[in-house]
């Protein structure tokens, strides 16, 4: 399932990632962005499939998630035809699932059952999210509100920032960061 690469990396004799070399080649925790410059992007063959509704994703062998050596959980960048987009795998059911939403399938040009070769790799840069301004501004005047905001999940951050921007009307704008600082405890 592990496609061989054009030149040898990582220790690797034959090209290919294997989770016994990672293993091996470390006595001691390491970070993502050293198991980044360890691990080669792995590339696969896999179909997109329809996991529910409107979303899809890539049913991806354990010893690859393995192999990456990131954790059960690896946030990745993945590419397909092109089309690079940040992700983790995740587990649901029996299977590692990496997502690929409606708006990254529309900017592929791919859909739900289409088999198409995938690249993944570990993602070792930070999840960063612009703050709005008016956000920021409350956020600067309470710590605890600063604190409450930096213990979000980035997925939560990135949502909060785009109901602010999305608004079209300044009384929808102001009553979304209403709720966004009672949500943070403010």
């Amino acid at each position: 399932m592990l496609a061989s690469h054009s030149r040898r990396k990582c220790g690797s004799r034959s090209g290919r990632v294997s989770a016994n070399w990672l293993r091996r080649s470390t006595t001691r925790p390491v970070s993502p962005t050293q198991i980044c410059a360890r691990v080669p992007p792995v590339e696969l063959r896999l179909e997109l499939e329809a996991t529910g509704g409107t979303t899809t994703g890539f049913r991806v062998p354990d010893d690859v998630v393995e192999a990456l050596g990131a954790g059960r959980r690896p946030k990745v960048v993945a590419t397909v035809g092109g089309h690079t987009w940040r992700s983790s795998i995740a587990r649901m059911g029996d299977a590692f699932w990496p997502g690929m939403s409606r708006a990254e399938r529309e900017a592929a040009g791919v859909a739900a059952g289409d088999v198409l070769d995938l690249v993944v790799e570990v993602d070792a840069a930070p999840r960063t999210v612009e703050v709005p301004d008016d956000l920021a501004e409350r956020l600067a005047a309470d710590p605890s509100l600063a604190a409450a905001w930096a213990a979000l999940a980035p997925s939560r951050q990135k949502e909060a920032a785009r109901q602010l921007t999305e608004a079209k009307k300044p009384e929808t704008r102001a009553r979304r960061l209403e709720k966004i600082v009672a949500d943070l405890g403010g």
